[in-house]
């Protein structure tokens, strides 16, 4: 559990479903989505958290677990799906034979170690091991367009100086052959890459690639081979000192300040109390070996780190000899011994690396069980509760892989879904908001397992921890039923052989899988293995039921006093105290120095900022490869749909995306219409879907519907849906003033053919007979969406910050704020309030939702069964779709919805007012406890009906990879600047994150259009800088697929009425972006119509922005 990045964490996850099921479990449970599966719920948490990832494709992997290897298929007793129906990575005897051709590949400066099938994923795996520099090389071969390559090193830090977390950040800095200032933005800015990432753990850190263009995969893994074995930042220190910390001083007058990317970035990691608690949770029980200090860094010990330290550190890891290099897909794998020879064979052996690098065990010392009290940041509107986490360290020994699978499985028995038992005791109890750690964690060496609460009161604290063993004690005792150990069995095993990544690579699941044994020296190939594992555990229930899960938590858990109780308690004033400790010691740093040291960091600042601002010359941009524009695909991608309106005369529209295979999966989605629903209750959607899986529906309770669920299907969830759509008659492609929408209560899942009669009545289920009359369940739904949200805004704040600006604009953009941003926060704290004293009229209030929807007079014309899979898949399941459709609510023949493709939403009227009084254009700030500043601005750069060319993709993403990235990130020095502009509504927005400045920040938005005015003009004369920014814009409409993603993409195009020759149409303008363009665009932004911001930070921040000008309308979020 290391802990501060939990978005990061998310992110990462999503690329290792596969191998990490059981990843953050911290992450999955707290985001509050409406699923009753772990894996719905990991890709879903993704949505939000991948865009705080992306700010910086450099993010630290610090807590991604890639555990959850072996899973199984069924219990004694209880029929599993998984293993007769799902065919995944079940190649042709052709593909397998031409895949089996690529074990053993030989090359001379290589020794085969071994060769393996890892027949679970089809993958095709030979162990090299450089001869000449100690190299281990893992070549996997695939039938997958979509090439991954990693280099890991293990790098387990001795302090808290984060040194590997800077390290990561500077090696991409530019090196021997690719000179520029930073290759990895060159990359970003112009390739067709669909994952360019790095990321630092604990105790190791990875450098990923991935490309479905063979010339562009080279061209990467040549980029960040040199980086990390040739990096520039080692011999020049303004590189440490931009990524990692220096001291600042423009004028003598005026006070030093600490500026640096990380040091920034964690300070805004440092600011906020799940990260904190986090950890200070591992910290708290691995005293002895390398996980005892923070890999990121602590912004008090950051400007500890000197570079002679940071210089040493890359020459001591970073030896190709304690690399760990790792190819995946279908390129030759001659290929990639070639390329890799060229940069091994620079270096000799390095006997040391290996050793000096080694992971020491943490020993089970404690006698007792330790307690431990720290304070957290607390606003002044906050309410004084606590923080309680009880974390155990679960094994000093490896884990033989029948026990790995088994405490996963023990893992999802106890905390996976909301009624799990320790999950569900905690939030019932009644003594906290939200659960806090959420179970295992065990992507490192040694696995740990944290459950707590938030939001608990002061003179609850010893109950919390008393409650946690009770609930653990009556597990040993009377162990888990047939039907709860069925459920996780299936939830797990369906997503382990579904191994659905989304749009993120396989092969990178498959090397973070392999990562988790082969950087402790051992296989990587049997962390991949689950088959056999799997039957051993399987035999062991078959034999003695739960009595395996039970001896696992009296063992590890129960029995082991290696156990630590964590209180975070709340400080009003610590921000203000931290604050005021780096003033006192930068003061007393500048008191200690002459006029000629302090002179010296004048000059250094100046000489940095200069740098930072300098352009590359041409010779070393040249020096960066890259692709042309005959490289890239000059057709958009379609996906099969076919629409059967009034299908069997049922009065609903199918849709159907008939793909090539989709292993034996149906995807079913079913939109129901709400439009009839009163705008005063729209807030109470979100609620009334988690009610949907949450509080059980018709004869089930909780628990039974979630078991059903998990036992049958690979997961439901539900959620609403509102999407702009092109009017009738309209122009494709201008700006719409947001009047036509349609509004969709999306239930969504999973299964395989042979069990969609079961997905299909739960569907039903759910959607009739949800109970709604559960006041003790809301209230805690309610009290856990409180405490998110409020964590959303101080950790997220740039996504509170995007929200609110588009909310003034909008009716689309101000709907979605009230129901998902900051606006929301206000609504869940008046449902707790009415919940707890008035709930009669709460549930009337949801019951009237649910009258609404389902009224029978219009309720299926409203409906849409989206359905997506292969040819057998749907002649397999036609019968059941004929069965459900028949037996839906509503009349088949009765009347019809309005078409809101030619008239405007009922809500908008109605919305207009509430804009005209709640959304005025206007300079907001939100004071929330912080050390860093998330920055917005924006306004309206097309007018309605004004066409938008598909330029501006280019435009736009070359000011955030260039502009952005250079004044924002390296110059400013904040985590994360970019810019995000949406051409149905016509609105575009600056934004940062973590950032140290606030009125600067809005300074360099202002100066946005000059800059590319100017960069218009030099693309006259450099034809090369427009290529590479066209490249990057096709790099993001053409990421990699799901089969559930491209029926998905293709039901949303669908929807929205948007048509083939319209995508093509906007393509083709991408291509032919001009210079021209560029200039055009930059003139709108010059002439922003309506800006404003809207920026969330400390009260400090907001005066100090106000003396220079910078005027706020503010208001105390917490």
């Amino acid at each position: 559990m290391q802990f501060h990045r939990l978005a990061k964490m998310a992110f990462l996850a999503l690329t290792a479903t596969r191998v990490a099921t059981a990843f953050s479990a911290a992450t999955l449970r707290s985001v509050g989505a409406s699923s009753s599966s772990v894996a719905s719920t990991s890709r879903r948490s993704l949505t939000n958290a991948a865009s705080v990832a992306f700010l910086d494709n450099r993010n630290r992997g610090s807590s991604v677990s890639t555990t959850a290897g072996r899973f199984l298929s069924q219990s004694a007793g209880a029929a599993s799906t998984c293993t007769s129906s799902i065919t995944a990575l079940r190649q042709s005897t052709v593909v397998e034979s031409e895949l089996e051709k690529n074990l053993g590949v030989s090359h001379p400066a290589f020794d085969i170690i071994s060769t393996d099938i890892v027949s679970e994923f089809g993958a095709y795996c030979t162990l090299y091991r450089h001869k000449k520099s100690g190299a281990e090389l893992l070549s996997v071969s695939t039938d997958d367009d979509n090439k991954c390559f990693g280099i890991t090193f293990r790098t387990p830090p001795t302090d808290s100086t984060g040194v590997p977390h800077i390290l990561e950040h500077s090696v991409l800095c530019g090196s021997r052959k690719y000179k520029t200032k930073d290759p990895f933005v060159q990359l970003l800015q112009g390739s067709l890459q669909t994952f360019l990432n790095a990321f630092t753990y604990p105790d190791r850190t990875c450098y990923v690639v991935a490309s479905q263009n063979t010339k562009d995969f080279y061209n990467l893994i040549n980029v960040y081979a040199d980086a990390v074995y040739h990096p520039r930042a080692t011999s020049d220190p303004m590189v440490h000192a931009q990524e990692g910390w220096h001291l600042e001083l423009e004028k003598m007058e005026e006070p030093l300040t600490y500026k640096g990317v990380v040091y920034n970035e964690m300070k805004g990691v440092y600011s906020s109390p799940d990260s904190l608690l986090q950890r200070d949770a591992q910290q708290s029980i691995f005293p002895d070996n390398t996980y005892g200090v923070d890999s990121g860094g602590s912004p008090v010990e950051i400007p500890n780190l000197s570079f002679e330290q940071f210089s040493e550190f890359h020459q001591k890891f970073y030896h190709p000899g304690n690399s760990r290099i790792f190819f995946a897909g279908d390129d030759d794998v001659a290929k990639r011994l070639e390329i890799m020879d060229e940069y091994l064979d620079d270096f000799g052996p390095s006997p040391e690396s290996k050793p000096a690098s080694t992971i020491q065990w943490q020993k089970k010392t404690f006698d007792e069980p330790k307690k431990i009290r720290n304070p957290y940041p607390a606003g002044n509107d906050q309410p004084e509760t606590h923080m309680i986490m009880v974390n155990w360290l679960v094994n000093d020994r490896p884990f033989t892989p029948v026990e790995e699978i088994t405490v996963t499985i023990l893992d999802h028995l106890l905390m996976g879904t909301s009624s799990s038992i320790l999950h569900k005791t905690l939030m019932e109890s009644g003594l906290g908001e939200s659960i806090t750690g959420g179970g295992l964690m065990s992507e490192l060496m040694q696995g740990t397992f944290s459950v707590g609460l938030k939001g608990v009161k002061p003179e609850d604290v010893d109950k919390v921890e008393e409650l946690v063993l009770s609930t653990l004690q009556k597990v040993a005792e009377e162990g888990f039923t047939e039907d709860a150990i069925a459920a996780s069995m299936n939830t797990i095993e369906f997503d382990m052989r579904e191994f659905n990544t989304g749009s993120f690579p396989k092969g990178l699941s498959l090397m973070l899988g392999s990562m988790r044994e082969w950087i402790y020296d051992r296989s990587p190939t049997d962390a991949l293995r689950f088959e056999e594992p799997l039957a051993e555990l399987k035999k062991s229930i078959s034999e003695s039921g739960s009595k395996v899960f039970q001896d696992m938590v009296k063992e590890f858990l129960l029995g082991n006093t290696h156990r630590s109780t964590l209180e975070m308690f709340p400080s009003k004033t610590l921000e203000e105290e931290q604050l005021q400790e780096e003033k006192d010691r930068l003061a007393k740093i500048k008191e200690s120095m002459s006029e000629e040291e302090l002179q010296k960091i004048i000059d250094t600042t100046v000489e940095l900022k200069k740098l930072q601002a300098a352009e590359d010359a041409p010779e070393d941009r040249a020096t960066i490869p890259s692709l042309e524009l005959s490289d890239l695909k000059r057709e958009v991608t379609e996906y099969p749909i076919a629409v059967s309106e009034n299908e069997v005369e049922s009065g609903v529209t199918v849709v159907r995306h008939e793909l090539g295979s989709t292993s034996g999966i149906a995807y079913a989605n079913l939109a129901v219409d709400v439009s009839g629903v009163a705008l005063e209750d729209v807030p109470l959607l979100p609620l009334f879907t988690r009610m949907m899986l949450e509080t059980g529906a018709g004869e089930y309770d909780s628990v039974a519907l979630s078991r059903r669920i998990g036992t049958h299907t690979g997961g439901v969830s539900a959620s609403a849906l509102i999407a702009g759509v092109n009017e009738e008659g309209g122009t494709e492609g201008a700006v719409t003033p947001g009047e036509h929408f349609v509004t969709k209560l999306l239930i969504t899942g999973k299964a395989t053919s042979d069990k969609t009669d079961e997905l299909f009545s739960i569907f039903d289920l759910i959607l009739r007979d949800a109970n709604l009359d559960a006041k003790s369940k809301i209230i805690e739904i309610l009290k856990q969406a409180k405490s998110q949200k409020e964590s959303m805004v101080q950790g997220s704040g740039h996504a509170t910050s995007n929200s609110r600006i588009r909310s003034r604009y909008n009716v689309v953009g101000y709907i979605n704020e009230k129901m998902s941003g900051l606006s929301s926060l206000d609504t869940v704290k008046q449902l707790l309030d009415q919940a707890e004293n008035d709930f009669p009229a709460l549930l009337a209030r949801l019951e009237n939702i649910r009258n609404t929807i389902l009224e029978s007079s219009t309720c299926r014309d409203g409906m849409i069964l989206d359905l997506t899979g292969d040819a057998a898949v749907f002649e397999k399941i036609q019968p059941s779709v004929e069965n459900f459709l028949s037996k839906l609510p509503g009349d088949a023949n009765a009347g019809k919805l309005q078409d809101f493709y030619s008239a405007p939403h009922p809500w908008v009227d109605e919305i207009k007012e509430e804009m005209a009084a709640n959304a005025p254009i206007a300079d907001e700030g939100f004071i929330v406890p912080t050390q860093v500043s998330y920055v917005g601005k924006g306004g309206r750069l097309y007018d309605v009906g004004e066409s938008v060319s598909g330029s501006s993709a280019v435009v736009s993403r070359f000011l955030g990879t260039g502009y952005m990235w250079d004044n924002i990130r390296v110059i400013g020095g904040a985590y994360g600047g970019f810019c995000q502009f949406n051409p149905r509504d016509g609105v575009f927005s600056f934004l940062s994150y973590r950032d140290p400045n606030l009125a600067g920040s809005i300074d360099v938005y202002d100066g946005a259009a000059d800059a590319l005015l100017a960069s218009a003009a030099d693309m006259e004369n450099d034809p090369d800088a427009l290529t590479t920014a066209i490249i990057g814009a096709i790099a993001d409409m053409d990421g990699a697929l799901s089969p559930d993603q491209k029926g998905t993409a293709q039901f949303k195009r669908w929807l929205t009425r948007e048509s083939p020759e319209q995508r093509q149409k906007y393509r083709d303008e991408v291509l032919n972006t001009t210079p021209a363009d560029f200039k055009a665009f930059a003139e709108r932004l010059k002439a922003l119509k309506d800006p404003s911001s809207a920026v969330v930070s400390s009260k400090a921040a907001f005066e100090d922005a106000a003396k220079v000008g910078k005027e706020f309308t503010l208001k105390n979020v917490m």
